[in-house]
């Protein structure tokens, strides 16, 4: 998996380095994230903190790849029993965003997203590669410092599979059986 990070870090940077109008910029901020598909799960509280580059391309369009250490997972007061359980769940992110400005201060943006498990607590089947789509807007309060909110919806399950336990038996990632990702991200930014 550090591989796979360098690999894309570097990619990144070959890639700003070449593209004109790029600056870079720094962000954090707090996540509401829970896993879907999953009763009684509450929202968990948890924080992002990274890096990006935006990218103008056209006009008033941009890229805005980031690479974002992200503390997610959800609360459950039951799960399967056992009370007052939380999952942590924490990911290198790196998003890869279409953002548009619509005025100087307000800008709108989506995009995929590719996450890494770096680390997970209370649950040992989990998949190491998340798959999600973002959707956010944005205030740019000067030319260097902005505020945002996104929503991060989960595309692939959280878990390699799932246990039945009214059978008392394992079986495998079902559409109907989806444990999802949901992040809700309320984010500072600084660009350079």
């Amino acid at each position: 998996m550090k591989k796979i990070i360098l690999c894309t870090i570097a990619i990144m940077v070959f890639g700003f380095a070449n593209a004109q109008k790029t600056r870079f910029g720094v962000k954090g901020g707090l996540n509401i994230a829970t896993i879907n598909g999953l009763d009684d799960a509450n929202a968990l509280i948890g924080f992002q903190l990274g890096g990006f580059a935006e990218i103008n391309i056209w006009k008033k369009l941009f890229i805005q790849p980031e690479l974002v250490y992200s503390a997610q997972g959800a609360k459950f007061d039951r799960y399967y029993g056992d009370p007052g359980f939380t999952v942590n769940l924490d990911y290198i992110n790196v998003p890869v965003l279409a953002k548009y400005y619509i005025t100087k201060q307000f800008t709108v943006e989506a995009g995929p997203q590719l996450g890494f498990l770096v680390s997970s607590k209370n649950i040992n089947n989990e998949k190491s590669v998340d798959l999600g789509f973002n959707f956010g807007a944005g205030y740019n309060f000067t030319d260097n410092f902005s505020a945002g909110i996104r929503y991060t919806v989960g595309l692939t399950n959280v878990y390699d599979t799932h246990y039945d336990y009214n059978n008392d038996d394992y079986y495998g990632d079902y559409l109907d059986n989806r444990r999802t990702n949901g992040v809700l991200a309320l984010t500072a930014a600084y660009k350079f």
